[in-house]
């Protein structure tokens, strides 16, 4: 697998405790904000840490907020506000020269029934907007599936706003949780604009987290769908233990 490819989940507020380890096992960080780091974020403290990266020759990912926020709400404060901390982050990102930023959809089938159309139309607005964001860097976004049975209204999403620097980001334990549509059939949908897979086990039951290997997902049929792209998509192993962390680390090595 090619350098700097492969990540991990790294809370902003656990980088002191959690950082080195990533580095020694030769992961990239993938930054997690919460709003409260937003909120009381140093900039000295961001610029440190970007230059220990710069330092460690790695380019970072970043993970935005995403509780309580919907860029296709249909309530326009809701989106006026999810605008606003997406640009934080984003800013954030710049900051720190990631070369990515991973956002939720806030999509959700059960609370917009027959109502996808409407919800894509007010996202597409909504990251055409955050795109305009005149920013140094050129940080792409790729949008995570979350609770969508079928890849259809990400697609529909990502189609329409046609940017090179808006893609999909894969995750296959929530597909595995929430996906009704085969794994081949969905990376098939996604395949010309993925930028990113988040990788962690479960058994479909929750959203369990687990190491690789430690659950019902079939990472085989994933690692060789994924091996057949032209431009392999960076990776993030989700783990949220330092133990889970090194167990992904090394069954992806031994499966990929």
């Amino acid at each position: 697998m090619p350098a700097n490819l492969l990540g991990a989940h790294l809370p902003w507020s656990n980088r002191d405790q959690y950082l080195e380890l990533i580095l020694d096992l030769g992961l990239i960080p993938e930054v997690a904000f919460k709003a409260n780091d937003l909120d009381n974020l140093d900039l000295g403290a961001l610029d440190h840490f970007a230059n220990r990266l710069r330092e460690s020759d790695r380019q970072p990912t970043v993970h935005a907020p995403f509780f309580d926020l919907n860029p296709g709400a249909l309530d326009p404060l809701i989106r006026q506000a999810s605008l606003l901390r997406l640009t934080q982050t984003l800013q954030a990102a710049d900051r720190l020269g990631a070369h990515l930023m991973v956002i939720h959809p806030g999509f959700d089938p059960w609370r917009y029934p027959d109502m996808e159309g409407l919800w894509v139309e007010l996202a597409v607005s909504f990251f055409q907007e955050l795109l305009a964001v005149e920013l140094p860097g050129l940080c792409r976004l790729a949008i995570e599936n979350i609770y969508e049975p079928t890849p259809d209204t990400l697609v529909a999403l990502v189609d329409a706003c046609d940017s090179p620097r808006l893609g999909h980001c894969f995750d296959v334990g929530h597909w595995n949780m929430f996906g009704q549509t085969a794994l081949a059939d969905w990376l098939a949908r996604i395949s010309s604009r993925l930028l990113h897979l988040h990788l962690h086990d479960n058994f479909g039951d929750s959203d369990a987290h687990l190491p690789i290997g430690q659950g019902n997902i079939n990472f085989a049929a994933l690692f060789a769908r994924i091996s057949e792209q032209p431009t392999l998509p960076s990776m993030t192993l989700e783990a949220h233990s330092p133990t889970d962390l090194e167990l992904s680390c090394r069954q992806f090595k031994v499966r990929f």
